[in-house]
This record gives C-alpha cells, structure tokens and sequence, in this order.
C-alpha cells in the first residue's frame, strides 16, 4: 500500500464528515486532537469506516479512542497497511 498522508486523511474527512468552518483543514493539523477540529469519536469511526473501505486498512473501533490526532491515525494506518503488503 502506498503511504497513507495527511492530504488523504484531508480527503477522506471532506468525504465523509465535512469541515467545521472554523477549522482551517489545510492548515498544520496533524498534532491537533480530533475533538478541537470539531469531530466526536462518531465522527472519527465514521472517517475510519471510509478509510477500510478506500485503503483497505480495519481500524479497531475500540482503538479510535486512542488514536485522538490525526498524526496517530495516518501512522496506524502506514503500520497496518505495511504489514498487510
């Protein structure tokens, strides 16, 4: 699997959930907790669910809680998408 970044994950939350108007999506987000951006755990299983089906990575609903910044998101899904190559 090619490396997952965070311009897919920008993609791939547009896709599903949309965009606060108040968070600048472009800007330097990958440290900020979902939550600041505006995105509830429902949110967050909701941009994992859309990320198995795109990427072919399964992300634990369990793990969402975890992987709080979208930095922990995009490295679960490089981990994951290696071992699976």
């Amino acid at each position: 699997m090619p490396e997952f970044t965070a311009e897919d994950l920008r993609v791939v939350i547009r896709g599903t959930v949309g965009v606060d108007d108040s968070v600048d999506l472009d800007g330097d987000i990958v440290d900020v907790p979902f939550g600041e951006l505006g995105y509830d755990s429902l949110a967050v299983l909701e941009i994992a669910n859309k990320i198995q089906k795109e990427f072919g990575v399964a992300i634990p609903d369990d793990l969402i809680v975890e992987l709080e910044t979208p930095r922990k998101l995009i490295g679960f899904v490089n981990q994951e998408g290696a071992v699976a190559s």
